[in-house]
């Protein structure tokens, strides 16, 4: 009886998937249309009144909001159409972390490579970054050829790091920190909220220099905190700053292989002063009976399109590479949001 529940249970999950797509492109579409906002300053919206918002063809409003109730994010009542409660919690709100931002990041860019999975995977190297113009190895560097394509990444990749920011916030520690290096911190979202929370602390964001220029140009307010610095910079053939207390790699090294990831620690090592430490922040793998689907999916993506290598390592990797680089009180805090973990090694 047990065994076919399970069954049961895979079955509907395999239905979800191999529909998945359609149904997912079809969310992205009513946000762009507005429609779940449109939903939430007018609920109990007739068919009529959604189309003529929308202003495409009746037919198609009729097809897309067939697809839309089949993913139950919105719910057709004798009133009319609405949003469910998740909608309203997930899809309505839309400020630096609204998932609008995450979807769209994940539909031009990241999807269109999923087709390349068999071929990536049988040829050993990220296949669909070939879509994207430059020689260069990885995705990141060859979006500086394309401003727009790299404003819609970096928005995607900081409104999914502001959600899952929280487990990086409210676990490190920072009390006496007077320097923090941010490896890869990308437009700076990380290390604004950083420089709010902790304003004695000097914060200094190192990634490439097209990043950086684009990182500078959408700085806000620093409010209450420090202003964040920015060093440009290439992650392995320069130097990092010196004189750090804090090294922090969030959301990074999933993107590097071992080999990398330990020549990055080493660098980090020496760029602490005696007591420092490393702050690891990211995906970790789940065991198969937790079935990580974030990480999974951000493995995927990094070895068919992004880097063509990497993945979401689990914790015990981690420790071993921080152990090796020299770290001593190794310490780990796993199930933190969206399948993250934070992993810290100290300087001797």
């Amino acid at each position: 009886m047990k065994d076919s529940a399970e069954t049961d249970r895979v079955i509907d999950r395999f239905d979800l998937i191999v529909n998945g797509p359609a149904l997912f492109n079809a969310v992205v579409a009513a946000l762009e249309f507005d429609i779940f906002s449109f939903l939430h300053r007018s609920p109990h919206s007739s068919f009529d009144q959604i189309r003529e918002y929308v202003g495409i063809q009746p037919h198609k409003m009729r097809v897309l909001l067939h697809a839309l109730c089949a993913t139950e994010l919105i719910e057709l009542h004798e009133s009319g159409y609405a949003n469910s409660a998740a909608a309203e919690q997930l899809l309505v709100p839309d400020g630096a972390d609204s998932w609008k931002h995450i979807l769209l990041g994940w539909q031009k860019i990241y999807y269109p490579a999923f087709a390349e999975t068999t071929v990536a995977l049988r040829e050993g190297r990220n296949t669909a970054l070939d879509r994207h113009p430059g020689t260069e190895p990885t995705l990141y560097q060859r979006l500086s050829h394309d401003s727009q394509a790299e404003e819609v990444l970096h928005r995607s990749m900081a409104a999914f790091t502001l959600r899952s920011l929280d487990g990086l916030l409210d676990n490190i520690e920072l009390a006496g920190v007077r320097r923090l290096l941010d490896v890869g911190g990308g437009d700076g979202t990380t290390a604004t909220r950083l420089a709010a929370r902790f304003p004695e602390t000097e914060i200094t964001v190192f990634d490439l220099p097209s990043v950086t220029q684009l990182a500078q140009d959408a700085q806000p307010d620093p409010g209450t905190g420090r202003p964040v610095r920015f060093h440009p910079g290439d992650l392995f053939a320069d130097s990092f700053p010196r004189g750090m207390d804090t090294v922090l790699f969030s959301h990074v090294l999933e993107v590097f292989s071992e080999q990398q990831i330990v020549e990055l620690l080493r660098k980090a090592f020496d760029a602490l002063t005696p007591g420092g430490k490393i702050v690891l922040y990211g995906f970790n793998a789940l065991d198969g009976e937790r079935r990580g689907v974030y990480s999974a999916r951000l493995s995927l993506y990094l070895n068919v399109l992004a880097t063509g290598q990497g993945m979401a390592y689990p914790t015990e990797d981690y420790e071993k590479w921080l152990s090796q680089v020299g770290c001593v009180d190794v310490k780990s805090i796993t199930g933190l949001p969206y399948e993250h973990g934070l992993i810290t090694g100290t300087k001797k």
